[in-house]
């Protein structure tokens, strides 16, 4: 199902974003304050359940954790997490107000061409590199790699030893299943940043609070090379996770902060964080509950999800807003004046109660 508005709402839409060039438009842009919205800033524009248990030539769509624009392919594409011991897979479509798979997906393959899979790979995040290449990020390990246009891996970005999952390495310190979620590139194509969900068990204060998360923050020489320059620090509220960063200029990001409660459902809130090239760089600081507080990078808060018009949504679970589900994917998706275009994907987990949604937004980002 998905939903299209029309009239002045569609007429704004089709003007006031201009969405990456030859993308397939997204649909239209509600100006905050005249159409349905989900704080002063944000309209929701519309939502599309196409992907959902779509089948293409025998493989399963779902499990779809990234979303990030591929000019070359004139297509959206996102990554499959994990899916048993199926090939890792990037699946592209066209047309975010109603998303069609248009080829099959590209298996991710190791140096040697023998692809990844569900059982040792965790792809949780994608971004496309302007020459083409796919960075993706995934969780296992945590590993962050680039791969070229077929899929085969070319390099791996260094990862700080104390990211690794505890107790697969000695100094290991984050959570399974917890690690390099979010993953973005800057418009100018020079910085990548990845995010932990969870803090790392270092970053946990002495009375608990491990709200503390990490950014990883890499810059591209002349000669093409990927360098670790620094770390941020991070607040999150209370109880909630980092399934996704999105770039929008190259000194800021749209933070999505998510959790998941078995009565209220998923909740979503999407913060922003601007002068990212000043923030401090906390990789020296063995806890980043001791950080001073100009350490941590500060944030604005955005918009809460569940505030959402529900758009007539269905829902398989219970959702305090039906709109909501599983959102692990998130792109800037076009711009305009004043205006910023997001979109966000869901991971339904290949289950029978979770849905594969793309949920089409409009922003003022400052």
């Amino acid at each position: 199902m998905s939903v299209v508005l029309t009239g002045a709402t569609a007429a704004l839409m089709a003007t006031a974003i201009t969405v990456p060039a030859s993308a397939a438009a997204v649909g239209a842009a509600d100006g905050p304050g005249t159409g349905p919205r989900c704080s002063p800033r944000v309209s929701a524009l519309g939502f599309s359940d196409a992907l959902d248990k779509r089948v293409v030539n025998g493989a399963d769509v779902g499990g779809l954790s990234s979303l990030a624009f591929d000019v070359r392919s004139h297509s959206w594409a996102s990554a499959v997490d994990n899916h048993a011991s199926d090939p890792a897979r990037i699946w592209f479509f066209r047309n975010l107000g109603d998303p069609k798979p248009v080829r099959d997906p590209l298996v991710l393959r190791k140096p040697d061409g023998t692809p990844y899979t569900g059982t040792g790979s965790d792809n949780e995040g994608l971004a496309v590199l302007p020459d083409g290449d796919y960075v993706v990020s995934s969780e296992t390990e945590p590993s962050i790699r680039i791969f070229d246009r077929d899929g085969v891996q070319k390099e791996s970005l260094p990862v700080p030893a104390r990211f690794a999952v505890a107790g697969t390495t000695p100094d290991g310190e984050a959570a399974s299943n917890a690690t390099l979620e979010g993953l973005t590139v800057s418009p100018s194509g020079r910085e990548i940043i990845a995010s932990m969900e969870d803090a790392l068990s270092g970053d946990v204060s002495a009375t608990g609070d491990a709200s503390l998360h990490r950014f990883l923050v890499y810059t591209v020489d002349g000669t093409g090379q990927w360098h670790l320059i620094k770390q941020v620090g991070y607040r999150a509220e209370p109880d909630m996770r980092i399934p996704e960063v999105a770039a929008y200029r190259d000194d800021a990001i749209l933070v999505e902060e998510a959790a998941f409660d078995s009565t209220a459902g998923n909740s979503v809130d999407l913060f922003t964080v601007t002068g990212l090239r000043k923030a401090a760089d906390v990789g020296a600081l063995p806890n980043l509950s001791d950080a001073p507080r100009a350490d941590i990078v500060a944030k604005q808060h955005l918009a809460d999800l569940v505030n959402c018009p529900t758009l007539g949504a269905p829902t398989k679970e219970a959702q305090a807003n039906p709109l909501l589900d599983n959102y692990e994917g998130m792109a800037i998706t076009g711009n305009g004046p004043g205006l910023i275009g997001v979109s966000l994907i869901s991971d339904d987990n290949f289950s029978a109660m979770q849905t594969t949604r793309v949920l089409n937004l409009a922003a003022h980002l400052p």
